[in-house]
């Protein structure tokens, strides 16, 4: 039934070209390839339908990123991806963090008995004699397309981006990293997974797509994005929480987070599933001379004329928070003033 129905679709796609000859639009013009509507999806339908890598956070073929505090657990949580789907498909994973002791250290147990990887999952270090005379960064991705042709891997973690590109600060200089990862992806068929830092934050606002260090830009370039938040309720506790969908569904933001607990079991420093909840539970509750402070701080910045955008960055808070602020402010001075009869 499958197999008749990809005839038909194939039948389809070829009078679809046909017409669009008949029409006079070229299939291509220099570099941009054009297609009907109708032809895009006839192909794509022909396609296998991505597998979740992991849960519904990253897919394959996605350009995926995770990104949270420094000491939150991405390293921790990004070996247990690999390590689950290392039971199936080979995984490259490139440790720019850790020494090759400080990994065996994590994956060793209080008797000295350490932790067994599946085989097809492999660590990637950098032999750091071959830079010296190299441009950083064009080394690294020249790096990861030779061992995409030579091994035939179609799964990368990347731990992580601040190491990839020094200046990611400067935003052109992290945007032409992603564009060149994006076009590994495509190229190869890759499935990319890049870790990434978040400056310090305050833990009483929910995490935003704003906290992903360098340019905001860089959140553009991703196909999926999550983050791990820090329970200000509970230290020992995490969150896991989507803030970008491309495949599958959108169903752990804000008000569905995914919570757990970092424990070593049998050797293997995980994450731990401790249940679901809403992010609200697990940021920090201002207390009222702290929030008196912060609205002040609001008020102030507002006058001054500066945006509600520009106000919740400085400040580290939501625009809805600056708003709801802003407004409670001019509501208070509007009741204080008597109506002209």
């Amino acid at each position: 039934m499958e197999e008749d129905k990809n005839y038909i679709n194939l039948i389809r796609g070829d009078l679809t070209k046909a017409s669009q000859a008949h029409n006079g639009m070229p299939d291509s013009v220099g570099m941009m390839n054009i297609k009907t509507a109708n032809q895009t999806i006839l192909e794509a339908s022909l396609l296998p339908t991505p597998r979740a890598l992991w849960d519904s956070f990253w897919y394959e073929g996605e350009l995926s990123c995770l990104f949270a505090d420094s000491n939150v657990g991405k390293s921790i949580l990004a070996v247990q991806i690999a390590d689950r789907i290392a039971r199936t498909d080979n995984v490259l994973y490139l440790d720019f963090e850790l020494s090759e002791k400080q990994f065996q250290l994590r994956y060793t147990n209080e008797h000295g008995e350490l932790y067994t990887f599946p085989d097809k999952l492999y660590r990637v270090s950098i032999d750091c004699n071959q830079l010296l005379d190299a441009n950083f960064e064009e080394a690294i991705i020249g790096g990861i397309e030779q061992m995409a042709v030579q091994t035939d891997c179609k799964i990368f973690i990347i731990d992580n981006l601040t190491y990839l590109c020094c200046a990611m600060e400067k935003g052109d200089a992290a945007g032409r990293l992603m564009i060149q990862l994006n076009n590994l992806k495509k190229r190869y068929a890759l499935s990319i997974l890049v870790l990434a830092h978040t400056p310090k934050r305050s833990l009483d606002c929910p995490i935003t797509s704003n906290d992903l260090a360098g340019s905001k830009r860089l959140y553009n370039f991703f196909d999926s994005v999550f983050t791990i938040g820090k329970s200000a309720q509970d230290g020992g506790l995490r969150y896991v929480k989507q803030l970008k969908v491309r495949y599958g569904t959108f169903s752990h933001d804000a008000d569905n987070v995914i919570v757990y607990e970092i424990d070593k079991v049998d050797a293997f420093l995980q994450f731990v599933f401790r249940g679901y909840s809403t992010e609200k539970e697990h940021l920090k509750k201002l207390g009222d001379n702290e929030s008196s402070q912060r609205d002040c701080q609001i008020l102030q910045l507002s006058q001054s004329g500066k945006s509600v955008r520009e106000i919740a960055s400085q400040v580290n808070c939501g625009k809805s928070t600056v708003n709801r602020i802003i407004q409670r402010s001019k509501e208070s001075k509007n009741a204080g003033v008597p109506s002209v009869p």
